[in-house]
């Protein structure tokens, strides 16, 4: 490819992400300095927080500038290098993110892969969404055997990871999800306990269903009435991790809190917020555990993978239509 496309952020958006907001640029090849290496991009990792980056709302990093690049997770191929550390061939995870097909970097993760660690296992079950699963659950949910674990999101990149990791733990799991075929999904090939269709169920009804003892721990990646409902069935110091606010991304004014707030209170229960990056340092944890049960088969990971960079807007849209299953990636070019 003569080209590096690259998508930028020309506005921010209103509401949803709408035609113009992005634009798709074509501009040379760079050129590695010294100690650097150039990687092409080959599989771009889309996920709700980039919905957030392009907003100017208080946030955990900056938000993307008007006129920069888009930000987003990517794997790569080393095509040239100026670093001793890195040879052509090599695959990386850059440090420098982004919607394009090549970066000049700086630096990079080397990833280990072969006949039986695909590259794509760096998005779905060794990735990001996999990391966040582990430690949202574990560090703050702290499920015991026995307890009720309810996942909304289910059938998405990290709820699928988060239910699998509670069944290991011992505990009645309940996912939400979107459709009949994600639930049966989560049920029959992941091993949660039910799932809550929340587009054809009462989901306060169907919890009280499925949930006969109450809710010990919550594993928030949605708000709005799912959360509302949970709140009203949590048990004494129940624990909610919060991951994600999906349902809240687009909107285009403010957004009302829980109704059901007051059981936080009432219940003594826990609810913390957390992001992936805070767990950096802690990340030999997950490695440790991960792999194994990968190995074993005890959790199972799905990506969703689209063709094309220059369908990167649309395909971020289905985060949040519902129109994907486990890790939504596009894959930008060829794996080498």
């Amino acid at each position: 490819m003569s080209v590096n496309r690259r998508w930028k952020l020309k506005k921010r958006p209103v509401g949803d992400l709408a035609p113009g907001d992005l634009e798709l640029v074509s501009e040379a090849v760079p050129t590695p300095g010294p100690g650097q290496i150039l990687i092409r991009n080959i599989y771009l990792s889309l996920d709700p927080t980039n919905r957030i980056w392009m907003s100017d709302m208080d946030q955990y990093m900056p938000p993307v500038e008007i006129g920069d690049v888009m930000r987003g997770g990517t794997i790569g191929v080393v095509e040239a290098s100026n670093n001793p550390g890195f040879k052509p061939g090599d695959i990386v995870q850059p440090f420098d993110m982004g919607w394009q097909d090549y970066v000049v970097s700086n630096g990079a993760q080397k990833l280990q892969v072969g006949p039986d660690l695909p590259i794509l296992a760096y998005m779905g079950g060794l990735g990001m969404t996999a990391i966040t699963a582990y430690f949202g659950l574990l560090d703050i949910g702290k499920p015991k055997p026995g307890e009720t674990v309810v996942v909304s999101a289910a059938a998405g990149a990290v709820g699928s990871i988060v239910g699998q990791i509670a069944k290991l733990k011992g505990c009645h799991v309940v996912g939400l999800a979107g459709s009949d075929d994600k639930c049966k999904w989560v049920v029959d090939e992941l091993g949660f306990d039910a799932c809550i269709n929340y587009r054809t169920e009462n989901v306060l009804e169907a919890l009280r269903r499925e949930c006969p003892k109450g809710i010990d721990v919550y594993f928030e990646n949605v708000g709005g009435e799912i959360l509302d409902a949970v709140l009203t069935l949590i048990n004494l110091e129940a624990r909610i991790p919060v991951c994600g606010l999906i349902s809240t991304y687009n909107a285009d004014g403010p957004v009302p809190g829980p109704y059901m707030f007051r059981n936080i209170l009432m219940k003594r229960a826990l609810l913390k917020g957390f992001i992936v990056i805070d767990y950096f340092p802690r990340i030999a944890e997950f490695f440790a555990d991960m792999p194994g049960w990968l190995a074993s088969g005890q959790i199972k990971w799905k990506v969703d993978v689209r063709q094309g960079l220059e369908n990167a807007p649309v395909v971020l849209q289905d985060l949040f239509t519902g129109g994907n299953t486990g890790k939504l990636v596009v894959q930008i070019g060829p794996e080498p």
